[in-house]
């Protein structure tokens, strides 16, 4: 009988990257443990995807094989490891406050076979830390390696909930991060308030950019803020929108109107002449 192969993803302690093996075992589940083979050395990772047949697979690398499930001593490797990390996580942040350097160490973990160490840490600038590795070396007895990550992958890492009340979208879906500036929320009208409109992470919240084209596209329907209407003899100005609510915000000299894009739709029929646009071309905020 001919064996059918495979590929999955994997995900490893401390990485929020999921990175892809070649298998021939069928009833790998989402969660299950693996033993496989890194550049690191043999790890135990998780399995984070549905099998799916290496017919699909696109990618220009060479899949490692996934090596096995892990037996009871492959296990008792990983517990140690994992009693070992944390031991190495406190020698660490120790020797970093005696030597001042501006690391928040995150996480620590072994591979399999204990012959390395990787340490995550987040800082604000690069850090020189030669001489922490040349005082950890004695004391760890294995390679080192100090590994820096951003601060959206910090809050990855750790999770958390939402300004909308959901687990953090980069720790469920999202595998990578897209730079976010300031121009979508202004695309979105949304009041420019930094602190409001920030993640955990500090930086623009992720959901800025996959709600963009969303907006982009419905504000096709609505006037451009400025454009000027006659009701009632009166001139009225787009002064702002709420997309969501289909509104529009019409302002005269004295009065105020908030009405909804179908009657402003009914409005620029009865009007015999073309819309004119006021000079003031400054995006106002939502309606």
């Amino acid at each position: 009988m001919e064996t059918k192969e495979y590929y999955v993803g994997v995900k490893f302690q401390g990485s929020i990257k999921a990175y892809y093996f070649s298998t021939t075992i069928e009833d790998l589940k989402i969660d299950d443990l693996v033993v496989v083979e890194t550049v690191a050395g043999f790890e135990i990772g998780s399995i984070c995807t549905d099998i799916i047949p290496i017919s699909k697979y696109t990618g220009t690398l060479a899949l490692k094989p996934v090596i096995r499930r892990p037996n009871p001593s492959d296990m008792a490797a990983y517990e140690l490891g994992k009693r070992e990390a944390k031991e190495a996580l406190e020698i660490t942040k120790r020797e970093v406050e005696a030597l001042n350097l501006p690391m928040n160490l995150l996480d620590a973990y072994y591979t399999l076979d204990g012959t390395k160490v990787t340490i995550t840490y987040t800082s604000e600038n690069r850090v020189d830390f030669r001489e922490l590795l040349r005082i950890l070396a004695p004391q760890l007895k294995c390679r080192i390696e100090l590994h820096q990550i951003a601060a959206r992958d910090k809050a990855k890492m750790i999770g958390g909930i939402g300004i909308c009340g959901l687990t953090l979208c980069c720790s469920t879906f999202l595998n990578q991060f897209d730079g976010i500036s300031i121009s979508r929320a202004k695309n979105q009208m949304l009041t420019l308030n930094i602190p409001k409109l920030s993640g955990h992470c500090g930086k623009l919240i992720c959901c800025l950019l996959f709600e963009d084209d969303m907006y982009t596209e419905a504000k096709k329907d609505f006037p451009a803020i400025g454009y000027i209407t006659k009701i009632d003899g009166v001139d009225y100005k787009v002064d702002g929108l709420n997309i969501l609510s289909r509104t529009v915000k019409l302002v005269s000299e004295g009065d105020v109107k908030f009405i909804s894009l179908e009657e402003y739709r009914a409005l620029e029929k009865k009007n015999p002449r073309p819309f004119r646009k006021n000079n003031n071309k400054h995006d106002k905020q939502g309606a």
